[in-house]
């Protein structure tokens, strides 16, 4: 029998918006600035002709610095942003066929979705073999993490959502046939609304990246599609000389010959 929660969970829209709503304040911006910074410098290095940004919690061009020609932002409620083509629909039923889309970028819509398996399925499902998937999340293993551990349960801030760690991700990527390539994390201060406060804690973010690299506020996955493939392995010549011969067999041209009547002189 599964109890009823004291304080109930929002429905994933109301998550949604919440969340779209932070990222319009000044600590929403700064964060999504420093995860903008992050896609700048993987982005160039992917190739392919399509890359999709599956969700968009945030109207923005998360695909700007990417180097393939066809880019799309694909969602149930779409905002329409310079440079990218819009496909309105369902994150977890796509309208693509199987191994079309060389790099997909989820950003942030594994936490405000009620069936973050499901949505990771499909994406790897659309990827080609050897393409990548980009994760942005909170990283709950930071000072925003001990944060929202420690909230009061009645808060309802837009990034207080379910947060998904890294070693979790690798998991369920794992079971899809990816492979983590890597993770990289972003804000290394706590989640002040002060302005002057934030400006004096900037000295964090040097000590973050430096001892602390794994520590920020969120985290961006890079990980690999790969492709297994089955390679005949040729018999060595003394396991094959120990092998018993096969059925002697007639060659065609021999049956044709055996076939043709003498011609009478």
């Amino acid at each position: 029998m599964k109890l009823p929660r004291i304080w109930p969970q929002y429905a994933q829209g109301v998550q949604k918006q919440a969340l779209s709503e932070w990222f319009l304040s000044p600590l929403g911006q700064e964060l999504l600035l420093a995860e903008q910074q992050l896609l700048d410098h993987i982005l160039p290095d992917l190739f392919g002709y399509h890359a999709l940004q599956l969700g968009q919690v945030v109207p923005c061009h998360l695909l700007r610095e990417s180097r393939i020609l066809h880019r799309f932002v694909a969602d149930k409620q779409l905002v329409l942003v310079q440079g990218l083509s819009a496909l309105q629909t369902l994150p977890h039923q796509l309208p693509l066929a199987s191994q079309s889309v060389d790099v997909v970028v989820i950003h942030h819509l594994l936490e405000v979705t009620h069936s973050p398996h499901a949505l990771l399925r499909e994406a790897a499902r659309v990827v080609i073999p050897e393409g990548h998937i980009l994760i942005v999340g909170f990283n709950p293993w930071s000072l925003w993490g001990l944060w929202r551990f420690c909230r009061m349960p009645w808060t309802t801030t837009g990034w207080l959502t379910q947060a998904l760690s890294a070693q979790r991700l690798h998991d369920w990527l794992s079971l899809l046939g990816f492979e983590m390539l890597g993770v990289e994390t972003s804000y290394f201060r706590p989640p002040v609304t002060a302005n002057p406060l934030r400006q004096h804690l900037l000295w964090l973010e040097t000590l973050g990246r430096r001892y602390w690299p794994h520590g920020g506020a969120s985290y961006v996955i890079l990980a690999q599609k790969k492709s297994s493939c089955l390679t005949p392995i040729r018999l060595r010549p003394q396991i094959r000389a120990l092998m018993p011969a096969g059925l002697a067999t007639e060659s065609r041209k021999e049956y044709q010959q055996n076939q043709t009547p003498p011609v009478e002189e």
